[in-house]
């Protein structure tokens, strides 16, 4: 098949460091391409990848994550592109990208990455069923009701990059945002309540990010704390195979959380409070803990040593590996293909509007 693929343009394709739907665009256009599908990737000019690239940014613009004008840029940039006849487009974007996509002549499936607010309820609603859509989670799904749905594919990880590590270090890691969804303050009165040391990677950019941190984590800081900020993918691995839990003190429904089979690719249990997709990704008592709440986390801690870590390398492999996850979308895109052979609605093409 002949895909287009859109990207979201804040972070290059693979990502530096942060960017979690990022590194699932590269690994699934690069595992198309490898299963001998004709793939243009629209992307940042910085990025890396087996695909064709076409970059409506030579650089990133990661400085101005957020805003309007350079998401609808970059998406019009690339539906707007004639130098392909696309089977099919494969829209990774922002919300602005489907609602373009809607007028497109080729189909587009959304994949949507994002949790279900109440306004993007409503416009998917309004969408409905000019393009298709994927979740990330059977959570994600419901929570977004009755829509145009063509699956449900999970995330995955580059399996191999995480080395599987049976010997453990002693201290915790929390790896996220440094916002209140993602608990970062919450990892540390964990840690400090189990009397191990925290090591948290975070992602401390934006202003409301540095805010947080000054006002909500900063005075929780001692010498059991010690804060790293991104790192590339080879550390990151490194540190998830060497921490003794992995610690998910989210506060948010998680549509999916990357983190987590990252984690367990390492053979790293994972310890998380209940919310969201968390349930679908680990399976408590065998690759970490679920737990109520924050103070349920510490006493979850010790009970790590009972948790094999062949059980987390395991549900890593057979659930969240890319080349499953490629499989599962070239199975969407016919069934999409082929539907649209058979009846394609008459959708007016943005060239076509003046």
């Amino acid at each position: 098949m002949k895909i287009g693929m859109i990207a979201p343009i804040w972070y290059p394709i693979p990502p530096k460091g942060y960017g979690g739907i990022e590194l699932v665009v590269s690994l699934l256009a690069d595992g198309l391409v490898e299963a001998g599908h004709d793939v243009t990737l629209f992307a940042s000019g910085d990025s890396r990848t087996k695909a064709r690239l076409i970059s409506s940014y030579d650089v990133a613009p990661s400085a101005l994550i957020g805003q309007t004008y350079p998401d609808l840029y970059h998406v019009l940039h690339a539906y707007l592109d004639d130098t392909g006849d696309y089977d099919i487009i494969h829209d990774h974007s922002g919300i602005i990208g489907p609602a373009i996509g809607a007028f497109s002549k080729y189909p587009v499936l959304h994949t949507l990455h994002g949790p279900a607010s109440m306004e993007a309820k409503e416009i998917y609603g309004m969408l409905d069923p000019r393009i298709y859509l994927n979740a990330i989670s059977n959570y994600q799904k419901e929570c977004f009701g009755d829509l145009n749905w063509a699956g449900v594919v999970y995330n995955a990880i580059d399996i191999d990059k995480y080395p599987y590590r049976d010997e453990k270090d002693d201290y915790l890691l929390f790896l996220g945002r440094m916002n209140p969804e993602k608990g970062p303050d919450a990892a540390i009165r964990v840690a400090r309540a189990a009397g191990r040391k925290l090591i948290m990677v975070t992602k401390m950019v934006e202003l409301a990010e540095r805010r947080y941190f000054d006002e909500h984590v900063r005075p929780l800081l001692a010498d059991d704390v010690q804060v790293m900020g991104e790192i590339d993918l080879a550390t990151k691995a490194d540190l998830f195979g060497r921490a003794y839990c992995t610690l998910f003190p989210i506060k948010w429904p998680e549509p999916f959380g990357l983190v987590m089979i990252e984690s367990l690719a390492t053979g790293t249990p994972v310890v998380a409070i209940k919310g969201g997709a968390v349930p679908e990704v680990i399976d408590d008592g065998q690759t970490g803990f679920i737990v109520p709440d924050e103070s349920a986390m510490a006493e979850a801690v010790e009970n790590v040593d009972s948790i094999d870590p062949r059980n987390c390398r395991r549900a890593a492999e057979e659930r969240f590996s890319s080349s499953r996850m490629v499989a599962d979308y070239e199975k969407i895109y016919s069934q999409i293909v082929a539907k649209e052979a058979a009846c394609r609605p008459e959708w007016r093409n943005l060239r076509d509007i003046s």
